[in-house]
């Protein structure tokens, strides 16, 4: 039996192996799915096993994968190609018969209606057509996300965090490293399967809160500005996103603001035993 990791160079993917290895799972009981060999020599060389396969060449998984295995399903980054890119593995792992699919989804994936959770509500009925056993993580926010602490030191250096977020909306948001311990807790312990886990922050957070504690923690005045919708995606098109992805980030804006991603039921933190990481934590990291 091995634990595989997919998209496991990625920044989730890293995180969870390490986890696991501190967890006390064998390294040899660990399998590192990536496209670049080089990038995932530093795993290798703490015995972690590496597949090298890629999602956009289905023959690279043809027999990747053991009856036994509990695989984990990071989400592909190409948003309108990666439904068919997660097909690739959901296949493979129906040919094996494996004992688990994790995937990482999106926080309330069934009810969330903004077009960035398509695929991922289409990922999650492909692994229940295929009749695996499986365990939905759906992921919230991350602290770490472009907008939120990805683009901090931009944020300072403007002295304005600009987005279609209404300012009473609230989001509540987890540091990465929170969502990594919770999907090697589903990989490594027993009772998660056919599971689907909402998982996000202890504490939801506004976005005038967000820019008062950059404010605070970096001695520079930051302000939050709203923009309505075709504002903010004239504003990212500008920064370079291209249009039909700049038109879905500025409906998760306005989908943000109607509260789509403010739910803290608890999952995560109950997941991984211990509170999830406060914002105000991840903005202290990153600006050192």
């Amino acid at each position: 039996m091995s634990i595989v990791i997919t998209g496991a160079t990625g920044e989730l993917g890293r995180l969870v192996i390490a986890d696991l290895l501190a967890a006390g799972v064998p390294a040899d009981g660990i399998t590192a799915v990536a496209r670049n060999p080089e990038k995932a020599a530093g795993l290798v060389e703490q015995g972690v096993r590496l597949l090298v396969a890629d999602y956009d060449q289905p023959d690279t998984f043809d027999g990747a994968f053991q009856t036994e295995d509990r695989v984990l399903l990071v989400s592909a980054s190409d948003v309108g190609r990666r439904v068919t890119q997660h097909a690739v593995v959901i296949d493979a792992a129906r040919a094996a018969g494996v004992a688990q699919v994790a995937y990482t989804s999106i926080f309330d994936a069934p009810n969330t209606n903004f077009g960035l959770a398509q695929d991922h509500r289409e990922t999650e009925q492909l692994i229940l057509d295929a009749g695996l056993p499986y365990t939905f993580l759906r992921n919230d926010w991350y602290n770490e996300a472009p907008g939120v602490a990805g683009d901090l030191q931009g944020t300072v250096e403007r002295g304005v965090v600009a987005n279609g977020v209404s300012p009473d909306a609230r989001l509540a948001s987890a540091a990465r490293a929170d969502y990594a311990a919770a999907a090697a807790v589903v990989l490594s312990t027993e009772g998660h399967l056919n599971k689907a886990y909402e998982l996000s922050g202890d504490t939801a957070w506004t976005y005038p809160e967000f820019a008062a504690e950059v404010s605070r923690q970096s001695g520079k005045t930051v302000v939050h500005q709203f923009l309505g919708r075709d504002e903010n995606a004239a504003m990212l098109t500008s920064v370079g996103i291209p249009q039909p992805f700049a038109e879905i980030l500025a409906e998760v804006d306005e989908a943000i603001s109607h509260g789509a991603l403010a739910g803290s039921p608890g999952d995560l933190s109950r997941l991984i035993g211990r509170p999830t990481t406060p914002l105000a934590d991840t903005i202290t990291a990153t600006l050192r």
